[in-house]
């Protein structure tokens, strides 16, 4: 069977990886001259193209082990080696511990090391079953490109502001333990490929995408470091979003824009006293009653989340016990 793409559109995903690889390797040429703001700018050139050679190769129908096994090595080299390397050169070479020994490069090690272990742990994920249906949607630990991007936001801050306690090599040093640390964490973190986009929301999310372009163009650094800051401060709503969904199995296959009407349902149904769906995975028979049921009671919280509470009713006078003796009971005599 002939192949649906030649040879040289086939090479076009791996072109764009060797692209990336070779900006990463440029922004510690650019380091050694003193050049940071051109280092910045290469990772993030590695940065862009590492996020469009998957997608081109998905497109294209040109997805090969060799390509993912070099997308690997190339992130390894893009946004662990180098931004280990452009932080030393620029301030942990003088973070000193005695007379001696260097604790910079220690940091700019485990940096790398980190990355690697990053890395590998997500090849190995690629080929595990998910334990939820939803767990493609975050990652294990923060991604390669950010934790190159939370790693320079006091070089960003740097250079937008000038020197500040934020350049001190202690603090550069802190803080690149702490974005390595993420990264061989097992915090959920939100991946962006699945995110959907509702039809209605596209023109809005194109002019913020707009004013975003517009504010990088202005102030590149101080925008690189908002968006770093961000990024980390909304680490604590994923890791709720996770384990919400987790705890909620009548959200598993409903869309994510149909969520948060299940999570008012869920809310609802607390306040009301009702039992949450059938959370065990049996087997055989059972398990498809225990589906049926689990659907039949999401449907009811469902309904009741849209519908809201039933209304009360006004008081009245108390209802009196039924006559035994009118509807022909006898009465049972205790022993």
């Amino acid at each position: 069977m002939p192949a649906p793409y030649s040879a040289g559109v086939r090479l076009l995903p791996n072109a764009v990886t060797v692209v990336a690889l070779c900006a990463g390797l440029s922004s510690v040429y650019f380091a050694l001259g003193e050049r940071f703001d051109l280092a910045v700018f290469s990772v993030g050139v590695a940065a862009l193209c590492d996020a469009l050679d998957g997608r081109l190769a998905r497109l294209l129908d040109a997805s090969t082990r060799i390509g993912a096994e070099l997308d690997s090595l190339a992130d390894l080299v893009s946004f662990g080696v180098s931004p280990a390397l452009v932080l030393y050169v620029w301030q942990l070479d003088q973070w000193q511990v005695g007379s001696e020994g260097r604790f910079g490069w220690v940091v700019a090690l485990v940096f790398a090391v980190c990355m690697a272990l990053r890395l590998a742990r997500f090849n190995t994920l690629l080929d595990a079953e998910d334990p939820y249906p939803f767990a493609k949607e975050f990652f294990v630990g923060v991604p390669a490109p950010a934790a190159a991007l939370v790693a320079g936001i006091p070089l960003f801050a740097s250079l937008h502001f000038g020197e500040g306690w934020w350049s001190a090599p202690v603090v550069v040093g802190l803080w690149a333990l702490v974005a390595a640390a993420l990264m061989v964490s097992r915090l959920p973190t939100l991946s962006f490929k699945t995110v959907r986009v509702a039809p209605q929301l596209i023109a809005p999310l194109l002019v913020l995408v707009g004013l975003l372009a517009a504010v990088l163009v202005t102030a590149p650094f101080l925008t690189l470091a908002g968006i770093g800051v961000l990024y980390v401060l909304a680490l604590p709503y994923t890791v709720h979003r996770y384990r919400w969904l987790a705890r909620h199995p009548e959200a598993w296959e409903v869309a994510g824009r149909e969520r948060r009407a299940v999570a008012r349902a869920a809310r609802s149904a607390r306040r009301l006293g009702l039992r949450p769906p059938l959370r065990r995975r049996v087997a055989g028979r059972a398990g498809e009653v225990a589906g049926r049921a689990r659907g039949a009671v999401a449907g009811a919280v469902r309904r009741l989340g849209d519908e809201g509470p039933p209304p009360r009713r006004a008081p009245g006078p108390a209802a009196q016990p039924p006559n035994r003796t009118r509807l022909g009971l006898r009465r049972v005599r205790r022993r």
